[in-house]
């Protein structure tokens, strides 16, 4: 954690909502990331973002430092969790929706400015096929996925994000890993660009 966002926490603790706030502006859109992709639509993801953050603040006297972006992150995840449990006993939105021809690749990087509109078009694609794949997946798989591949975190970390232990997590995303590759290969949700026909 960076002395600035140290003083945030800080300053947040002692009741300094500007400074919550601003915590709030580093880690939003990482936090909206995670919540869309384990969640998979966008209003589900904007509702359980707000939730995290409302929690956090609600929590922060419990904080007791480390670092402040995997503490948030757990708080996150956990919400998820409760999103798709809640789901669920009341199922209203199928995950299998996700990547539609309305998906307006949210959350995915923004185009290289040199980039070909098919590249883009391709890019797209594959970013939908991903996200209906992890769709798939056990949500325990799909969290360590998305903080390991997508978010990009080490596996101590993303243990402490999960609270599981490191050896859980390996496996977690080996079979993640490995489940996710077999979705892609058996069909159509793979775009026919990156397909490898045997034969």
């Amino acid at each position: 954690m960076s002395n600035e966002e140290q003083h945030l926490v800080e300053s947040a603790q002692r009741g300094d909502v500007d400074s919550f706030n601003q915590l709030v502006r580093l880690y939003e859109v990482r936090v909206y990331n995670l919540c869309y992709r384990m969640l998979g639509d966008a209003d589900s993801a904007a509702d359980t973002a707000q939730d995290t953050f409302i929690a956090a603040y609600r929590s922060l006297g419990r904080f007791r430092g480390g670092m402040f972006r995997s503490w948030l992150l757990r708080i996150a995840t956990n919400a998820c969790y409760d999103a798709l449990r809640a789901r669920k006993r009341r199922p209203s939105t199928s995950l299998q929706a996700l990547g539609s021809a309305d998906d307006d690749g949210v959350g995915f990087d923004l185009p290289d400015q040199g980039e070909r509109p098919d590249d883009i078009a391709l890019r797209r694609e594959l970013g939908a096929a991903i996200t209906r794949g992890l769709a798939d997946l056990p949500a325990d798989q799909r969290a360590v996925i998305i903080l390991s591949d997508i978010q990009g975190m080490a596996y101590e970390e993303i243990a402490e994000v999960t609270g599981a232990n490191l050896g859980t997590v390996k496996s977690r995303l080996s079979r993640g890993r490995a489940r996710l590759r077999d979705i892609l290969r058996a069909g159509e949700l793979l775009p026919s660009k990156f397909r490898h026909d045997d034969g």
